[in-house]
């Protein structure tokens, strides 16, 4: 049997194949409140081994887009425990994935229309952001220069996280993932290029540029337990205009094995594809060497590559977003070899149903053809 459909021991929890459902914001939680839809859209999904919930902001500094879903509050965390239900009664497994964006946001979107936060006051270049219109209406536009974070606000970063894992936990999930890639804000803090502050969260020190990172992976895993926290990392990603800086592996390196010594419940890799074109395989295999956990790993995977990636041990998981979106039924697709439906971009983010929860599965497809 191939090693995608083997169960997997993660710290305690039973996963019925190594295939992850990947965090994918899809812009349907008008209320920031997940509902009736977002329960519906997540059950049918539940066939993964594990399933990794959209990006889900700890506060309302931390928002960076409309229609995102929170988990700050307690009508969050109401909305949430429909989800978490539809999953478990499928026998599904799902860990809540826990943001802050940092400087990746439009000031619409803010409390009070303030700027948003990150180490420096230095806006993405090039990159926009999806909130309000001066004539109120939503659309994308350029994110909006941040202000620099004070050394003392930041420890209420880490303690946001912390409260919003245990509303995680409240709301049924079974553990969290504290987003540390993808150009959001702690990769902001990571990232020597950009990171030039001068106090202990910056400048060229790589611990202080990681201290933000692991402050916050000690504070979740003591609140909610180490065997219930993961962490997803980027490796020499560039989007959200994150530069390339010297002493660049030397810095993930020493991430990954600070966060090894912490035995979190998995890392998460969110980027094979460009961390092997811009770093190499010999920085991948050193990356892999450094950590003895239980690895997983995204990078627009199909059966075949996710096979290999599993036989050669690079990946203990792997992570499949897009296919998700229009193959509810994923992984009984793969494991019998059916075809796999297209999505329609038009429909990734915003909307209703139409795009969401509409898409069939195989069996039923047949039915209706």
């Amino acid at each position: 049997m191939s090693k995608l459909f083997e169960d997997y021991d993660l710290r305690g929890l039973k996963l019925r194949n190594r295939i992850v459902m990947a965090p994918m914001t899809r812009s349907r939680v008008p209320s920031t409140v997940p509902d009736a839809l977002t329960a519906e859209y997540y059950g049918q999904r539940a066939g993964a081994g594990l399933i990794i919930g959209e990006g889900a902001q700890v506060s309302e500094q931390a928002r960076g887009y409309l229609f995102t879903p929170g988990l700050h509050a307690s009508a969050q965390v109401q909305g949430w425990k429909g989800v978490t239900a539809a999953v478990h009664e499928r026998g599904g497994a799902i860990f809540a994935q826990l943001w802050h964006v940092g400087r990746v946001a439009h000031c619409s979107v803010q409390p009070f229309d303030r700027k948003p936060v990150a180490p420096v006051a230095v806006a993405a270049a090039g990159v926009n952001a999806y909130g309000y219109r001066e004539d109120g209406t939503p659309g994308q536009m350029p994110a909006s220069k941040p202000r620099a974070l004070d050394t003392d606000e930041i420890p209420k970063i880490t303690a946001d996280f912390v409260a919003a894992a245990r509303n995680a936990i409240e709301a049924g999930f079974d553990g969290v993932e504290i987003h540390g890639a993808n150009g959001y804000l702690f990769e902001q803090f990571i990232n020597g290029g950009l990171n030039t502050r001068d106090d202990r969260y910056g400048g060229p020190s790589i611990d202080n540029r990681l201290r933000l990172l692991l402050e916050t992976v000690d504070a979740v895993a003591e609140a909610i337990g180490s065997h219930r926290t993961g962490v997803r990392v980027s490796p020499f990603n560039r989007g959200f205009d994150m530069p390339a800086f010297e002493g660049e592996a030397e810095t993930w390196l020493a991430a990954v094995k600070a966060l090894a010594a912490r035995e979190p419940a998995y890392l998460h890799i969110s980027n094979r594809d460009s961390m092997m074109a811009n770093a190499g395989k010999d920085f991948v295999q050193r990356f892999r060497a450094a950590w003895p956990g239980t690895l997983i790993v995204a990078g627009r995977y199909g059966k075949e590559h996710a096979e290999r990636d599993l036989e050669s041990g690079l990946a203990d998981l792997v992570a499949f977003g897009r296919p998700f979106i229009s193959n509810p039924d994923l992984v009984d697709r793969l494991r019998n070899g059916w075809p796999l439906a297209d999505a329609d971009p038009a429909t990734f983010y915003g909307g209703g149903a139409a795009g969401y929860t509409d898409y069939p599965a195989w069996e039923e497809s047949l039915e209706t053809a």
